[in-house]
């Protein structure tokens, strides 16, 4: 039963995982479509992310965060910016708006609490994933996305297959105690060979040395996002986000792995390939 358990988990979080890259594609194919997307992704992500924080008994905006966070995409999709980094004000009238409603409630005990971690949820989740409608917005921005995700789900499977076969060093034990040194080296060359082979597939302007560093550079931040996620889930004692996907949990379940690369692969794009 357990061998037959794991490989219907298995069967589960690969079919997950190629209807997410298949799906975003699709959704990629048309600009206001990706922004529309992943507008949802960041207010459903940011539900998830708040209701895991009120377990543990934070009495945090969650109304307003959610708002405000998917404010933040929505106006990149519309390309609606009066100045450079527009999105910055969101995030500065946000926390004025924070301020202002604190002085609404009696009890101001968790004030910088609850303030701090709303805040914190817009920036790490908002703010970030906004970055995917920016890198479908530039030149051959259909194919980027795709390399990212391509680089970020293949790094997610190739570390749940090496390491249920050969994990057996603990990478975190305090903060995920599933996770293993193996796995995570497997993930890392799967994330590798993801990006460098689709980034020749699909003939993207990169050099087989950028490619790989990129596959593996991105590969260690999709990593890195999904230990922070298992940090929050650890600390509110949770297991999953949610259950939104079988066998991968909620939607901030899957898309963890984009936080920190989306951004940085913006970065890099606009300071050596694109412009």
């Amino acid at each position: 039963m357990p061998a037959l358990h794991k490989d219907n988990t298995l069967k589960k979080r690969i079919f997950s995982s190629l209807v997410l890259i298949a799906g975003t594609a699709a959704a990629a194919a048309v600009d206001w479509v990706c922004g529309l997307a992943v507008t949802f992704i960041v207010a459903a992500a940011l539900r998830e992310f708040f209701g895991m924080l009120e377990k543990k008994g934070l009495k945090i905006y969650k109304r307003f965060g959610i708002l405000v966070g998917a404010v933040i995409p929505f106006s990149i999709m519309l390309r609606f910016e009066l100045t450079r980094g527009w999105e910055l004000f969101f995030l500065a009238a946000g926390l004025l708006t924070l301020i202002i409603l604190q002085f609404s409630r009696r009890d101001n005990s968790g004030a910088i609490v609850d303030i701090s971690v709303t805040i914190f949820g817009i920036i790490y989740i908002a703010w970030f994933l906004s970055f995917l409608i920016k890198i479908r917005y530039m030149e051959g921005g259909l194919g980027l996305i795709v390399v990212l995700l391509l680089i970020a789900k293949g790094g997610d499977i190739g570390a749940y297959l090496i390491g249920r076969r050969f994990g057996r060093t603990p990478l975190l034990p305090r903060i995920s105690p599933r996770k293993s040194v193996e796995g995570a080296v497997g993930g890392l060359l799967f994330s590798a060979a993801a990006g460098t082979v689709g980034g020749m597939l699909l003939k993207l302007p990169m050099t087989l040395p950028q490619l790989l560093f990129i596959g593996t550079s991105l590969g260690i931040l999709a990593q890195l996002g999904d230990l922070s996620e298992s940090l929050v889930k650890r600390d509110c004692q949770v297991k999953d986000s949610g259950n939104f996907f079988p066998g991968m949990g909620g939607i901030l379940d899957v898309v963890d792995s984009l936080i920190f690369t989306a951004p940085v692969f913006y970065f890099y794009l606009t300071f050596n390939t694109y412009r």
